[in-house]
């Protein structure tokens, strides 16, 4: 089984990365971008019989920063 783990940043926290493609894509031309959040995507390869408590438990102790970070978690295939 696979899992994705989508990491944002919360909404109050700054975002220098985003600023920085935010900055560089309106250097680009591309003026109608008000705002970007980066982020990032881990892919999970996992066992058949791993279970929803246990990715989450992984996303909590390593995955994430749940004081700044917010994640979700999906399953493909």
């Amino acid at each position: 089984m696979k899992a994705r783990i989508f990491v944002t940043l919360k909404g109050g926290v700054l975002d220098p990365q985003g600023k920085a493609i935010h900055h560089a894509l309106n250097g680009l031309g591309f003026d109608g971008v008000n705002d970007v959040r980066a982020g990032k995507l881990i892919e999970l390869d996992l066992a058949d019989d791993t279970n929803d408590a246990d990715i989450d438990a992984m996303c909590q102790k390593l995955l994430a920063n749940t004081v700044i970070e917010n994640y979700r978690i999906e399953k493909v295939g």
